[in-house]
């Protein structure tokens, strides 16, 4: 390589990812955009000139608390359109494009879609045999005290952020009703399939960019069996199912679909599953780098691969949670 100044290949510094900023035609639609990894997802592109569609589906009280959320998006001086409809129904979905199209004009393009639906049945497949609790009962015999004082200080202090304690904790309680296959069906479409509405329906409509991008969320229960979670786990399934078909063969017409896997994250989802605090212990004891995986940490995700950068990530399931799927160490 030459020496002489004059001859060398002039080398640009790369561009900060704060200061790269997104097209002004550039649109998100973001399915569950009121909380969690939608509206933290919502945020991140915000920050970077990112126009947004949230869909979102909350009752009145819970769409007027989230409103303060949706205007400090807008002063980021980007558009912000919000629909508080059904993103399951053909009608809702009908509605939210209908106005989007009209918003869109000429030279708008939805460049990212984010499928972040939680709605799903939470009920065991079969009833909860009788519980084998040895250890609280010998632990408080060997303490001499009553083992109902035992649970409660262990109740307590588990609540506090005593990770170790799961075991002597009061364990969870489930839905007396069992999963039936109505329940599968809404959870498999809800969760999973509806995506694929989604994508096809913009696509009919010519209103992604050429380099589009598509996300779904899936969780560590898409190989492991927690109780409770059997019509959610086959929802992942179905959902990384279609998004390779979907990377397959809407990838000619431009658009990746990728999913990403999440470490166990506190978001109103992951606070309806019964046991929920058992699976934050669990992880958070297991997490190399030592604490839960945060709505912003997926957000930021989202963000790289929506940059020119990631273009040739196409169906693929891309963990994001601090190596706590590779830890078999509990701290």
């Amino acid at each position: 390589m030459s020496t002489d100044p004059e001859l060398r290949p002039a080398v640009q510094p790369a561009a900060r990812f704060e200061d790269q900023r997104f097209d002004e035609n550039d649109w998100a639609v973001v399915l569950g955009g009121s909380s969690g990894f939608g509206l933290a997802t919502a945020r991140k592109l915000a920050a970077h000139g990112m126009n947004l569609c949230l869909v979102h589906r909350d009752r009145r009280s819970v769409a007027r608390q989230v409103e303060p959320e949706f205007e400090k998006l807008r002063s980021a001086g980007i558009v912000v359109q919000t629909h508080n409809v059904d993103a399951l129904s053909a009608e809702g979905r009908e509605s939210v494009l209908d106005a989007l199209e009209e918003r869109l004009g000429e030279s708008g393009r939805v460049k990212v879609l984010l499928h972040s639906v939680a709605f799903g049945n939470l009920k065991l497949l079969a009833p909860e045999a009788p519980l084998r609790d040895e250890a609280a009962p010998a632990l408080a015999d060997a303490l001499g005290i009553p083992v109902e004082d035992l649970r409660a200080a262990a109740d307590r202090l588990f609540g506090e952020g005593h990770d170790a304690l799961d075991g002597l904790a009061t364990p969870p309680s489930y839905a007396p009703r069992l999963l039936e296959a109505e329940d599968f069906a809404r959870t498999i479409h809800a969760m999973g399939t509806s995506l694929v509405d989604w994508v096809q329906d913009l696509h009919a409509r010519g209103m992604f960019a050429d380099d589009a991008r598509t996300f779904g969320l899936t969780s560590e229960g898409n190989a492991l069996a927690w109780k409770g979670y059997a019509a959610v786990s086959a929802a992942k399934v179905a959902l990384e199912a279609a998004a390779r078909s979907i990377a397959a063969e809407f990838g000619p017409h431009g658009i990746r679909c990728n999913v990403l896997q999440p470490g166990v994250t506190r978001t109103p989802a992951l606070a309806a599953i019964p046991g929920s605090d058992r699976l934050v212990a669990g992880a958070r004891r297991r997490n190399p780098l030592g604490r839960l995986t945060t709505p912003e940490d997926v957000a930021g995700m989202v963000f790289l691969l929506s940059r020119p950068e990631a273009a040739w990530v196409n169906g693929s399931v891309i963990r994001v949670d601090g190596g706590e799927h590779v830890s078999g160490v509990s701290a």
